[in-house]
This record gives structure tokens, C-alpha cells and sequence, in this order.
């Protein structure tokens, strides 16, 4: 079996509705995501023959996912009352509405998902770090 593994970040604040607890509070992460992909053989012709995947193309997706995460608020639907919203659109604040609450596990979930359907990867597991020394990863196995 093959693995190829890289990684990109992104700068981003969240919070966390209804926790009780610190992160209930707006504050900032460097995200730091780290993804493997996976496969039995490599490519037999053309300029890529060797390979299993191009890191180059593996890269380039990979940062382009994570930067449209980069300096934005991330916040769960339905979390910030209407006044709010308004506010922070009317300070030209870059917001990023999710469908999920955002946490590392949701995180890593859905770069998965993105990365395998949407970009048909061989994704074997997505690791997203909040801090250095935390991370959640998320893999079919």
C-alpha cells in the first residue's frame, strides 16, 4: 500500500454554541490539516508513471480547500441572532456559515468528504489540528 501525505493551514476564529466552557467565547485557531491518501499500485504511463498521485496536484487541492477557510469567522447556522449577523456584515467581516458545529472532529469529517467526492482522492484519513497539541481525525476505516 502507498501513502502520500501533506498538509496545508488556515487562520480562523469559531465558537461554540451551548458549550459550556471556554470555547463558548469567540477565539482563534491556526488549523492546521493534514491529509493521507492511499492506493495498491502507482501509475504505470504518461509523465506521472510512479507516481500515485501527483503531490503538486495533491498539494495545490488540498491548500486550495483550506484557504477558503482563512481569516473568516466560522460559526454553526442558526448560532448568531439576526442583529448580529447584520452587524458583523455591515464591519464587512468575512463570515463562513457551516452546517456543522465547528469543531476539529466536524472539520476533519468534511475535508474528507470533500476531498473523496468532490475531488475523487483515494483519502485514507484527514487530520485537523486546533492547537499543536490536539487534533481529530477522521477516516471510513
Amino acid at each position: 500500500m502507498y501513502n502520500l501525505e501533506t498538509s496545508s493551514a488556515f487562520d480562523s476564529a469559531h465558537f461554540l454554541s451551548g458549550y459550556n466552557g471556554k470555547c463558548a467565547n469567540i477565539h482563534g485557531h491556526h488549523w492546521v490539516v493534514k491529509v493521507v491518501v492511499s492506493g495498491d499500485s502507482v501509475q504505470q504511463k504518461g509523465e506521472k508513471r510512479g507516481m500515485l498521485i501527483d503531490f503538486g496536484d495533491l498539494k495545490k487541492i488540498v491548500r486550495e480547500l483550506a484557504d477558503n477557510f482563512d481569516h473568516a469567522l466560522l460559526y454553526e447556522k442558526n448560532s448568531l441572532k439576526t442583529k448580529t449577523l447584520e452587524a458583523l456584515t455591515e464591519e464587512n467581516f468575512r463570515l463562513i456559515e457551516l452546517d456543522y458545529r465547528p469543531t476539529a472532529e466536524n472539520f476533519a469529517k468534511n475535508f474528507y468528504d470533500i476531498l473523496s467526492s468532490q475531488y475523487n482522492l483515494p483519502v485514507k484519513s484527514v487530520t485537523v489540528y486546533e492547537t499543536p497539541d490536539n487534533c481529530a481525525s477522521y477516516s471510513k476505516d
